[in-house]
């Protein structure tokens, strides 16, 4: 059973003071119009490395990588062919025009599929435009060749679009109607999966002559095309939760292992990841560039998702389509270093959404994810206008300070 309600720790004005000595980094950030692949997201790239530089990282860098800069257009047009291929099969008299949009149907399933469960996106790299993102990467402590052990701990600082799909008053219907349910439950509703059962229900309609089939993918797919024309026509949000809250994560542990270096024989990569809000465009390009030199018998990863919400929690796995769960010995280190810090995580919740975890997850590296929820188990703000710093509970970030800072410097005695 989840437990994520936890009564403030006694010590949360401490917590939030940590946090908010870079309140300044946060506004000034969340001031910029951070698209995914866009001219303010490389602008909040170089700010975040200077000031990596200025606390103390000197080997900071950023890394340009290819990336389209949007989920809406891969998913909307990949459901549009859905859909064009369903209508042929409704009017269709020939076995083989049905047989030829069945095939339609399923290469359009396959592409989202691929699209939205960390895969290569080979349907947007071959058939979209492509632009740039930034990537932030610093290094401290021990150099590649002399560590003992890797720990990369993972942010982003690109923002997402609004759209009507994350009026925060739709992930309220369900906790304030069923409360005994809501208390129960593990993860929320898998919306995406409206998203692709467009294309699936059109291809399986297509093979079976089924015009019933048929027309509820037709129903599936409009709705998708019409919610990711909406999502690609908002505005984009400031994003101070999701995720200049991990951000500001990322300059505390710069600053407190400048002052105090990690334990000799651990290599830290702080990385800052671009176009995470387009299914993790920035973090597959680091793992292009990176991971056939980070071994994974020595190398883990720490993901700090929106941890600017009510309540800190261990995420226990995530995953739009399919579930994946993140190591149990992961999770467990992650655990300890919480308790060592004093502080206690909410414990039981997936998220259906996806982050750049999922990348280094399915790269089979070990993996775990810092993250906060509000009451409706869902981070606080989601992708709306209201994700401003006036909202952030600093002493939740403070917190996630403490915790991944103890993760670090436990990193080479626990795993002994």
């Amino acid at each position: 059973m989840p437990t994520i309600d936890r009564e403030p720790d006694s010590g949360a004005r401490d917590w939030s003071a940590k946090a908010q000595a870079f309140e300044a980094d946060m506004r000034h950030l969340a001031s910029l119009p951070r698209e995914s692949a866009s001219a303010g997201e490389r602008e909040a790239a170089e700010w975040i490395a200077m000031r990596l530089r200025e606390l103390g990282v000197a080997a900071t860098r950023i890394e340009q990588e290819p990336a389209h800069g949007g989920y809406w257009w891969p998913i909307g047009v990949l459901n549009a062919i859905a859909a064009a291929a369903g209508s042929v099969a409704l009017r269709a008299r020939r076995h083989r025009t049905r047989l030829l949009a069945a095939l339609t149907g399923a290469g359009a399933a396959t592409a989202l599929w691929d699209d939205m469960s960390g895969g290569s996106q080979w349907f947007r790299r071959f058939a979209l435009p492509q632009r740039s993102t930034w990537n932030v990467v610093g290094e401290l402590g021990a150099s590649a060749d002399e560590a003992q052990r890797t720990i990369v701990l993972i942010a982003h600082h690109d923002a997402a679009h609004s759209g009507l799909v994350f009026h925060p008053a739709l992930p309220r219907l369900f906790p304030d109607r069923f409360p005994a349910l809501h208390a129960k439950s593990t993860q929320t509703l898998p919306i995406m999966v409206a998203t692709w059962l467009g294309s699936a229900l059109s291809s399986a309609g297509a093979l079976l002559g089924s015009s019933r089939l048929l027309k509820l993918g037709l129903a599936f797919a409009a709705g998708t095309i019409a919610a990711m024309t909406d999502i690609g026509t908002s505005e984009v949000v400031p994003g101070a939760n999701d995720n200049l809250s991990a951000v500001v994560v990322l300059l505390a542990l710069a600053q407190a292992l400048h002052e105090t270096p990690p334990p000799p024989g651990l290599r830290v990569i702080l990385l800052s990841t671009g176009s995470e809000e387009s299914f993790m465009e920035g973090m597959r390009g680091f793992g292009r560039r990176h991971f056939a030199s980070l071994p994974r018998q020595s190398t883990e990863l720490l993901c700090l998702e929106c941890v600017g919400g009510p309540t800190l929690i261990l995420l226990e796995g995530e995953g739009m389509l399919k579930m994946r769960d993140y190591p149990q010995s992961a999770r467990a280190a992650l655990a300890a270093s919480a308790q060592r810090a004093g502080i206690e995580l909410g414990r039981g919740l997936r998220t259906v959404a996806a982050t750049d975890a999922l990348i280094a997850l399915r790269a089979g590296y070990q993996v775990s994810q810092l993250a906060s929820v509000d009451y409706t188990k869902f981070p606080a703000n989601y992708h709306w206008p209201s994700d401003n710093p006036e909202n952030l509970e600093w002493s939740t970030i403070g917190k996630a300070i403490a915790v991944a800072e103890e993760h670090v410097r436990g990193m080479l005695a626990s795993r002994a």
